[in-house]
């Protein structure tokens, strides 16, 4: 059993990464659950064309007796398994976040891996969780952040996360998302997250507009599109979480063509997945 929190900024693409990377393990073979953690905005069941779902995390909080097997929905098209929030304003008021330790508890036994998206920012509402998992996941979109003070919302975001997730013994990633092909500062990005954050990058996905798609058809993206640039990117972030997490082996030519991809950025020195 492997649990993974994922946090980040808002809008950086923590849901959307928490939903492809679920559909990637899942298609892999793992029995996998992802969690809505965001108590008070929560999408994930979105994600997986979900509407309105009447059990849900929120009536997990406020029902104690409710079983947690009868609030997760299987999504065939992908094989993950998703405990959803609800939609409801109502359903969001006077809940205890502190519950959702005993939830994640409950049921995490039954996964291979657990995923728990979190809220924006210092994620409150999962924070009970932290106790449960071994990994920490951070999202960071650069491109809507200035070059010239890139550094500074790194310092202001990743760090800040990062200690936090230390704090609990977590191990801690990150994966840039929706980078675009401008990017012409991303191997210093990258270098400052790896020598002087001390944080190893997971993955880099591009900008890709198959991604929205996705999300609007209810499908992830590594599913709805899997040869596109993102889902591409999305399953060698996978692979590296693989190995850094569940202990897989990356071998043969797929290993060697993203080591290859990576030196693009890092001047041919190891590429972070092997630092993991």
């Amino acid at each position: 059993m492997v649990s993974v929190v994922v946090t980040g900024r808002g809008g950086a693409g923590k849901t959307t990464m928490t939903s492809n990377l679920g559909t990637y393990f899942a298609k892999k073979g793992y029995r996998t659950l992802l969690i809505d953690g965001d108590l008070y905005l929560p999408k994930l069941a979105f994600h997986f064309g979900i509407d309105n779902p009447g059990y849900n995390i929120h009536t997990l909080i406020k029902n104690p007796d409710m079983r947690v097997i009868d609030a997760i929905y299987h999504d065939p098209r992908t094989g993950v398994d998703i405990l959803p929030g609800s939609s409801k304003l109502y359903d969001v008021i006077d809940i205890d976040n502190k519950r959702m330790r005993d939830i994640v508890r409950e049921i995490q036994t039954k996964y291979q891996l657990t995923i728990i998206d979190s809220p924006v920012g210092i994620p409150f509402d999962t924070i009970s969780t932290f106790r449960l998992a071994q990994y920490q996941l951070i999202i960071v979109e650069i491109e809507r952040c200035p070059v010239h003070s890139v550094h500074r919302m790194i310092e202001n975001e990743v760090i800040k996360l990062k200690r936090l997730g230390e704090a609990y013994d977590l191990q801690v990633g990150v994966i840039l998302n929706k980078v675009r092909e401008s990017s012409g500062e991303l191997k210093d990005i990258v270098d400052f997250l790896e020598y002087s954050v001390d944080v190893p990058v997971v993955g880099i996905i591009p900008f890709d507009y198959r991604v929205p798609e996705a999300t609007n058809n209810g499908i992830p993206v590594v599913a709805y599109t899997p040869n596109t640039k993102a889902s591409k990117a999305i399953r060698e972030a996978g692979g590296i979480l693989g190995e850094w997490a569940l202990g897989e082996k990356r071998k043969g030519f797929l290993g060697k063509l993203y080591s290859a991809f990576l030196s693009l950025f890092r001047g041919h020195r190891v590429p972070a997945g092997k630092k993991l």
